[in-house]
């Protein structure tokens, strides 16, 4: 009886602190769920969408010095990028990918041998300039978590505001969920994201935050039922380094695998 009386303690020891955890867990918001599913369908139009290469016009702005040049910003799938940037005839490409499962990163000015990424700073979105393919579609993967946060101003606008990251239930420290946190502002009526914001961190101090913030805006259909931001900035610190203009999309080209490395 008291072999049977101790072994009764263990296990409701057991399942106690199997439902602490469970109930510590993180999980979705429904009406996060089905505002990021209105808003792919606003953004696609059900079209699957598996790449997207965007040619553009490009005024950067850092450290109070404007430059002025093009780009092309291209994206497959939700972990892999490529941004190539020819500004005042100095050239940059960043590409974004996974190496073994793992988010990697990478830079590269002037054709100079790559430099890899803070691994730290490779789990923010990859596909920052087209929503389409960020971590908003993830709304059917038990992986990511969907909280509502309400209805608000941003940037003059009125907007729904979602939350978007990936849980990992062994994480204690959540430092998952900090990496890779996003915020979605949606147009209150067309659902269609005017702005997404994350944060960057310094190469080696994942503690220090920088707020980086991209804002979409004139909409239009380069295929029909599919809206691509044919404007985009990037702030940092709420201050505006990047302005760009859409000049031509390309969707579902099908981009081959070494477009996302730097050789």
């Amino acid at each position: 009886m008291r072999r049977l009386a101790v072994a009764a303690v263990c296990l409701m020891a057991s399942l106690s602190a199997v439902s602490q955890t469970a109930s510590s867990a993180p999980f979705s918001d429904p009406r996060a769920l089905s505002l990021a599913q209105k808003s792919i369908s606003a953004l696609t139009g059900g079209i699957p969408i598996r790449d997207v290469t965007l040619n553009a016009t490009i005024i950067s702005i850092w450290a109070n010095k404007s430059q002025t040049g093009f780009g092309t910003f291209s994206a497959q799938g939700s972990r892999q990028s490529r941004v190539d940037r020819n500004l005042s005839g100095v050239t940059r490409s960043d590409v974004r990918s996974l190496n073994n499962g793992t988010p990697a990163g990478a830079w590269s000015t002037n054709s100079s041998p790559a430099s890899a990424y803070a691994s730290h700073n490779c789990w923010t979105e990859s596909a920052w300039f087209f929503p389409g393919l960020t971590s908003l579609a993830q709304f059917a993967n038990p992986a990511f978590v969907f909280r509502y946060i309400g209805i608000e101003q941003h940037g003059g606008v009125a907007v729904q505001h979602i939350q978007v990251f990936q849980r990992d239930r062994q994480d204690k420290t959540r430092i998952l969920q900090r990496l890779t946190t996003t915020d979605f502002y949606l147009d209150v009526n067309s659902l269609l994201p005017m702005a997404l914001a994350f944060k960057q961190h310094s190469d080696t101090d994942v503690n220090t935050d920088l707020p980086i913030e991209i804002r979409f805006a004139n909409y239009q259909q380069p295929a029909k039922g599919v809206s691509v931001p044919y404007h985009f900035q990037e702030l940092s610190n709420g201050t505006v380094v990047e302005d760009v203009t859409v000049t031509s999309t390309a969707l579902n080209t099908g981009l081959p695998a070494n477009t996302f490395s730097l050789q």
